[in-house]
């Protein structure tokens, strides 16, 4: 017989020493439609105007790669999300397949994308508010999101999933309705709008500091598929089912962003560059120059929703998950590996989240830029090693003879990844060391304290259960 999916994920906790304890009742669907949820299929939206102006008009090009960037570390968290398939993410990953010092260090910058992304949310989500309530502050906005999200995530994982299928339904329909706008007003000629490949590829305008350029701004666009492996233990469509997420959510994002900046692009002819006083609002401007000022209005509510609530939603459900395996593990404070027996949810660690995340979020109203270059630097150092764990795990701990996998891509996606973290803003840089020696205390702490399961492995950083399953 074959042993149901809750019974087999129990197992495979059991042989990294832990037990089931999050409520296991998502299918592989209801990852992918987290994972957009969380990447936003419309959030180019917000960004079109800086988006177009950095890009010389070939936004679509920015995404594509980006994809093509991106894809390299999706596919190195399918291999190690399928060799661990456990809560922590990128800290497990690291932790087991490198060594336990490394994995923190990886969990603790990733711990810095993860909690400045809903601070980053909710700021982008109130400059929205602000544009149809110009008499409401903007930090009373953050703080009527953050209550929502963390109520919603508080209920439960079961609740979260049916919200993000609503919000992603309710996106969808947007990006329909935008999608059917388009192509009218690019087949009625309106403003001289009409179908041109340029905005895929102008090899007039093109160079490699754009691409350079381009592939700073995409990777920022597509976080948010790595929070998919967070929800690990609460995936009931085994080993495998975190990676096709990842990967299925990638693409399809990458194709609606696409799709919505290439017509958008067609529908403003004649435009080099967005001044300042439009570049913000480019896409609701288009959208209105092509319908009415209410589908305006529409296109902004829809935009602050999907910001301030449905991706807020994701990405702290993906924070409260890291703090709980981390504390799990005794390196963070055993409070936050709490799970409410009734609704298998890390309650504790989701109002820590939200309390943080409110006193983020307020600190840095209006300023979407120091939080982004901060963001990019948590992500991307954690990505640097992932990929380094994938050739350590697989190609020298367990001599694996798939060079393509094991090899050639994750060298690629770290060569990627390091290119745009070299690149990065000077500011971010010194945020990030600074929030890597916070790290190395907090290290110290716990190690001299003794305590955790990642101090039992700490001898044998490669400890493994010997039915896991052969790759």
């Amino acid at each position: 017989m074959t042993a149901h999916p809750t019974d087999q994920g129990s197992r495979d906790l059991a042989e990294f020493g832990y037990r089931q304890e999050l409520n296991r009742t998502l299918s592989t669907t209801d990852l992918i439609v987290y994972g957009l949820v969380f990447m936003v299929p419309i959030a180019p939206w917000a960004i079109f105007g800086v988006v177009y102006n950095e890009s010389k008009g070939m936004v679509p090009l920015v995404y594509l790669i980006g994809l093509v960037a991106m894809i390299f570390t999706a596919l190195s968290y399918a291999q190690m999300s399928k060799a661990f398939p456990i809560a922590g993410s990128v800290y497990s990953y690291v932790g087991r397949g490198l060594h336990p010092v490394l994995g923190f260090f990886a969990g603790w910058t990733i711990l810095l994308d993860y909690l400045l992304v809903p601070t980053l949310l909710y700021v982008f989500a109130a400059e929205s508010m602000g544009g149809i309530f110009p008499g409401v502050p903007k930090p009373v906005w953050i703080v009527v999101f953050l209550l929502v999200n963390t109520a919603i995530n508080y209920v439960g994982i079961s609740f979260t999933a049916v919200v993000n299928r609503l919000f992603l339904a309710a996106e969808l329909i947007f990006v329909v309705i935008f999608v059917i706008m388009a192509v009218v007003a690019i087949a009625k000629d309106v403003g001289g709008a009409q179908f041109t490949t340029t905005p895929l590829f102008n090899a007039d305008l093109f160079t490699p500091g754009l691409a350079a350029a381009a592939l700073s701004i995409a990777v920022l666009s597509f976080l948010g598929f790595d929070g998919i492996a967070t929800l690990s233990e609460e995936a009931k469509g085994g080993r495998r089912s975190a990676g096709i997420a990842m990967i299925t959510g990638l693409v399809l994002v990458a194709l609606f962003f696409v799709t919505q900046t290439w017509l958008a692009a067609m529908l403003v002819p004649g435009v080099t560059e967005f001044g300042e006083d439009e570049v913000n609002n480019a896409f609701f401007s288009i959208v209105g120059s092509i319908s009415s000022s209410g589908w305006e209005v529409a296109f902004l509510a829809m935009n602050a929703l999907a910001v301030g609530i449905a991706n807020a939603v994701a990405a702290q459900s993906a924070t409260s998950r890291l703090l709980f395996s981390m504390s799990r593990d005794g390196r963070l404070p055993r409070f936050l590996a709490h799970i409410n027996p009734k609704t298998k949810a890390p309650q504790r660690a989701i109002l820590v989240v939200g309390g943080l995340t409110l006193v983020l979020g307020l600190l840095f109203v209006g300023q979407i830029d120091v939080i982004s270059a901060l963001v990019n630097f948590g992500a991307l150092t954690a990505f640097l090693l992932l990929h380094v764990s994938v050739v350590g795990y697989y190609a020298v701990k367990r001599r694996s003879r798939n060079v393509l996998l094991h090899w050639v891509v994750p060298v690629l996606g770290f060569a990627i990844i390091g290119f745009v973290l070299w690149n990065a803003d000077p500011l971010a840089k010194i945020g990030g060391v600074i929030w890597l020696a916070v790290g190395a205390l907090v290290l110290l702490y716990y190690t001299r304290k003794g305590t955790g399961v990642l101090a039992e492995h700490a001898a044998d950083p490669f400890r493994e259960a010997e039915s896991e399953v052969a790759r």
